[in-house]
Parts: C-alpha cells; structure tokens; sequence
C-alpha cells in the first residue's frame, strides 16, 4: 500500500471523527482543501471543490455552528444529526480515499468513516441531554463551543497532518468511551 493511500486513509478518519462534532464544518474544510488543491478527491467526488459546494456548505457550517449554542436547539439537532453522520463520514472516507479497490474504500468508508463519526457523535449527544437534565440547557453552549473547537482542530489536524490527526481521534475515542462508561454507570446502578 502506497504512502498516499496510507495519508488519504488518515485523512478520512480525521474528517469522519471531525463529522463526529460538526457535520458541516469538515465538508466546507474538505471543499476549501479540494477547491485550493491541497487535497486531491476522487474523480466522482470532485464537485465538492467548486463554487457552488463552497457557499452551500459555507453557509450550512456557520447556520450549524450558531444553532449549537441554542439549549434545546441543540438536542434536537443531535436528533437529526446522529443518523446523518453516519453517511457523513462514510462520504468524507469514500471522497478522500486513493488508490483502493472499490469493495475495500467502500468497506472502509462504511466502518472506519461511519463508524467512527456515528461513535463521537451518539456519545456527544448523549453527553448533551446529561448537561440538558443536570444543568437546564445552561452548560449546553460550553458543550457547543468545545466541540466545535475539537472539529476546528481534528479538522486542520487531518487535512495538514493526517498521521496526528488519526492519533488525536484514538484519544478522543478513549475519553468519550470514558465518560460514556460513566454516564452509564450514573443511570444505571446495578
């Protein structure tokens, strides 16, 4: 397997587990990337660097970002996003992936992108109905600023420094998997 494979395979987990936090903002990051040639995608995903792709995920990414610092807002957004990561992060692996079979970029996609994306997301919602019913929403803009500043970094991480990126998702995964042992454990005693 080639170094560039290797590199896009980062790449894609970077991304997914940026999806993870904010859908958008790592789709307008992988637009900006294609649109400037940092980053080169696959043939069939390139539209994501044009004009138009720029602005429409431009726009959704800021309409997100503000949406999360709105308690209750935010939960039902995580009603709606928890499932649409999923296909978030099995899209941002398949466009950036190089150089793989397709059977194997879509298996990859689907567990490594998905997966990921899905795990950070569920356990992020999950911490964000915990602050709902123990703070009354209050925490819930902290919660918002935090994970933004986590996709702004995974985000960055994964498109300039794919390797530190996929090391930074390891620990993330670690800690939230923490933290959902210890929500579980609160709720449920026995």
């Amino acid at each position: 397997m080639a170094f560039e494979t290797i590199l896009s395979i980062f790449l894609g987990i970077g991304l997914a587990a940026s999806v993870g936090f904010r859908i958008f903002l790592p789709l307008f990051a992988l637009s900006l990337a294609a649109y400037f040639n940092v980053w080169e995608l696959n043939n069939s995903w390139e539209w994501i660097g044009s004009i138009p792709a720029l602005i429409t995920l431009g726009v959704a990414t800021v309409v997100e970002i503000f949406a999360y610092f709105i308690p209750w807002v935010d939960n039902l957004l995580d009603g709606f996003a928890v499932p649409l990561v999923a296909i978030a992060g099995t899209a941002v692996m398949v466009s950036t992936v190089a150089d793989l079979d397709p059977i194997v970029t879509w298996t990859l996609a689907i567990i490594a992108g998905g997966g990921t994306a899905t795990a950070i997301k569920s356990t992020s919602a999950t911490g964000r109905v915990a602050s709902l019913a123990t703070t009354g929403g209050i925490a819930n803009p902290i919660i918002g600023l935090v994970e933004t500043v986590v996709a702004v970094v995974m985000t960055v991480l994964a498109i300039f420094v794919p390797i530190l990126a996929v090391i930074l998702v390891v620990i993330i995964l670690f800690v939230l998997f923490k933290i959902y042992k210890k929500l579980r454990s609160k709720s449920n005693p026995n």
